[in-house]
């Protein structure tokens, strides 16, 4: 009985929000839903559905629980030298500018992190990012780009003290980075994929997709991408037969398409 009611469910949010939780992985999902709904003092799936109808706090709190919004300036930062230092160059002497995707972006940490980096080597009219999340609420705090302490904790002085204005314990980034970045609310599950990319960056976000959910969008990513643009992954989400997806890897978690 347990199982059909979680099966309506997920079919019930599907229609309902266009969110697909057929192409999580199951047992995680039902575990962390179930946790809240009882939590909330639900007593079953098809309680909290109709109550996620009518109140707008619920529905919030269940997009937050799906979505895993953990983001940080320059996470895992060996990787952001990496980029910086040999993913980089070989770009920019190809192209005068690059079309930029931050595919679920959170809070806007990561798009931030590459107009910071990309604003060392060209000129700030010619950085132009888009940068994507499912999140309502996330894509205005990113928007406003106003940041804890415990953001910056992988920030150095330098490009804090550069690119960001610190008032009593928040920090708020600087408006000629956030002009780079354009931020619009996307599905990866469902709605249409940027065209021409040439620097595509989805991070910790595909371990929660079933197997089959995960091969549909790597299959996605590459047609984004020009001959030769980079998608760059997290650090557990290893592509370990790229060439599937006409991609070769040229450091770990970046790869090329060829």
């Amino acid at each position: 009985m347990e199982e059909k009611s979680y099966q309506q469910f997920i079919a019930n949010i599907k229609k309902t929000m266009g969110i697909d939780l057929f192409l999580y992985k199951e047992g995680q999902m039902k575990r962390r839903l179930t946790s809240l709904f009882m939590k909330r003092g639900f007593e079953s799936f098809d309680q909290y559905f109709w109550a996620l109808k009518q109140d707008q706090h619920l529905k919030q709190e269940f997009l937050d629980r799906i979505t895993i919004n953990v983001s940080q300036f320059f996470r895992n930062k060996n990787r952001w030298d990496i980029f910086e230092k040999n993913i980089l160059p070989p770009l920019l002497n190809k192209k005068e500018s690059l079309k930029v995707w931050s595919a679920a972006c959170s809070s806007g940490e990561e798009p931030y992190t590459i107009a910071m980096i990309l604003s060392k080597h060209l000129p700030l009219s010619k950085v132009n990012i888009v940068a994507t999340d499912i999140d309502d609420r996330m894509l205005e705090k990113a928007k406003t780009g106003v940041y804890s302490e415990l953001s910056l904790q992988e920030t150095s002085n330098d490009m804090i003290q550069k690119h960001f204005t610190k008032v009593e314990d928040q920090f708020f980034i600087h408006d000629d980075i956030k002009k780079c970045v354009e931020f619009k609310k996307h599905n990866l599950l469902a709605d249409s994929f940027e065209k021409q990319v040439d620097f595509l960056v989805c991070r910790n976000v595909l371990i929660y997709f079933t197997e089959q959910a995960k091969v549909e969008l790597y299959k996605r990513f590459s047609s984004s991408l020009n001959k030769e643009g980079i998608l760059f992954v997290g650090s557990t989400e290893q592509i370990f037969s790229p060439s599937q997806y006409d991609l070769h890897t040229i450091e770990t978690f970046f790869y090329q398409k060829y």
